[in-house]
């Protein structure tokens, strides 16, 4: 299994043929951080998109955060915040990933490669 990251969920919604071709390979076996679902609902432009994003995920498993990840989260920000610009739902996101010690697929690796934990699909 592994975590997709926003930017995957956007070009997989959007019918990305290259994003598919890779969810399709790992047999759809893939899991989404409450993060990530929370920026899509937040992005959606109306409510007719809104729930066409919900339908389309509802056949995933939405990873919810906890204290460990939290935790984890907190620690990421405060090592990599100033150094990186690490923003807050790209650090909860990577701690999502790093607790249930899952790769996570994402197009912008630059916003992730440096944190030392962190597998990166």
């Amino acid at each position: 299994m592994i975590i997709c990251d926003t930017d995957v969920v956007i070009e997989f919604l959007k019918g990305n043929e290259t994003t598919n071709a890779v969810l399709k390979k790992e047999n759809y076996d893939i899991a989404l951080s409450a993060i990530t679902i929370m920026e899509l609902f937040y992005g959606a432009l109306n409510k007719k998109e809104l729930k066409k994003i919900k339908s389309a995920l509802s056949a995933y498993p939405i990873l919810s955060i906890n204290e460990e990840i939290t935790e984890i989260a907190i620690d990421l920000v405060e090592r990599y915040s100033k150094s990186h610009q690490l923003r807050i739902p790209d650090a909860l996101i990577a701690a999502t990933a790093i607790w249930y010690n899952l790769k996570l697929f994402t197009f912008n690796t630059k916003d992730f490669r440096y944190i030392k934990d962190l597998m990166l699909y």
